[in-house]
C-alpha cells in the first residue's frame, strides 16, 4: 500500500482500492492539490469538523465514491446526494476490496455547515483501514489507554497520529500513543497547518524514543508518501 500525506489529517491510501481519508483540501494551506483532480474509490471521514469532512461531498460525487463515516455524518451526506455507509465505533464494513473499522477517538464531532449552521455529527472516531496494508488513522483524539487494544486487536502496519496539541494530543502524548499501538511504522499528522497547532515533529520522535517505541518514525512533508 502507498500512503500519501496530503496535509493536515488528509491521506490517500492506495492499496486494493484508493481510499481517501478526511479530505480537507480547499482552505488547507499545506496542499496544492485540487478536489477535482483527486481520484478515489472510497472516502473515510473520521468526524464532522470542517477540517476533516472538508471536500467530501464534491470529491465523492466526482468519483462516485462510497463514503464511510459514523451514522450521523452518513445521514447528512446522503441528504447531500452522496453514497454513504453509516457505521459506528466497534463496527466494520467491507466496501469493494477494503475493510474499514471505526474505533474510539476522544474528541467532539459536529459539522458547522455554511448553509445550515451546526449539524449534529455524532461521535468522533478513528479508523483502521485494511486494503492490502493495514493503517490506523487515529483521527482527532486525546491519548487513551485503549489504544493498546487497537494495536493488539488489529495489528496495524502503520499508525497515523495527531500531534498538534490544543485540539488533540501533543507530541508527548502522541509518543505514548505510538508505544501503546506498537505499529511497525508511525507518522505524525495534524500539526503546523495553522499557527495555533504549530509543533515540532522531531519532538514527537524524541518522545517515541523515551517511551520505548521500537518501530520507525517517519516524518513526511505534505505531498510525500511511504510504502506500507
Amino acid at each position: 500500500m502507498r500512503a500519501e500525506w496530503i496535509g493536515h489529517a488528509a491521506w490517500l491510501l492506495e492499496g486494493k482500492d484508493k481510499v481517501l481519508v478526511d479530505p480537507f483540501i480547499t482552505g488547507n494551506p499545506k496542499t496544492d492539490r485540487k478536489p477535482a483532480a483527486l481520484r478515489c474509490d472510497i472516502i473515510v471521514v473520521t468526524h464532522g469538523h470542517n477540517d476533516h469532512l472538508g471536500d467530501t461531498v464534491e470529491i465523492a460525487k466526482k468519483n462516485n465514491a462510497t463514503v464511510c463515516a459514523v451514522h450521523e455524518i452518513a445521514v447528512y451526506l446522503e441528504a447531500q446526494g452522496v453514497k454513504a455507509e453509516g457505521m459506528n465505533k466497534g463496527g466494520s464494513i467491507k466496501v469493494k476490496n477494503t475493510t474499514i473499522r471505526l474505533v474510539e477517538a476522544i474528541h467532539s464531532g459536529d459539522y458547522n455547515s455554511p448553509k445550515e449552521g451546526m449539524v449534529p455529527g455524532g461521535s468522533a472516531t478513528g479508523a483502521v483501514i485494511e486494503s492490502g496494508g493495514k493503517v490506523y488513522h487515529a483521527g482527532d483524539t486525546a491519548l487513551f489507554s485503549d489504544m493498546k487494544l487497537i494495536g493488539q486487536l488489529y495489528r496495524p502496519d502503520l499508525a497515523l497520529l495527531p500531534i498538534g496539541d490544543r485540539y488533540t494530543m501533543g507530541p508527548k502524548e502522541a509518543g505514548w500513543a505510538a508505544a501503546f499501538v506498537e505499529a511497525p511504522a508511525v507518522v505524525p499528522m495534524h500539526y503546523s497547518t495553522f499557527p495555533i497547532i504549530e509543533q515540532d515533529p522531531f519532538e514527537f520522535e524524541e518522545h517515541c524514543k523515551k517511551k520505548g517505541y521500537k518501530g520507525e518514525v517517519t516524518i513526511l512533508n505534505p505531498g510525500e508518501h511511504l510504502k506500507v
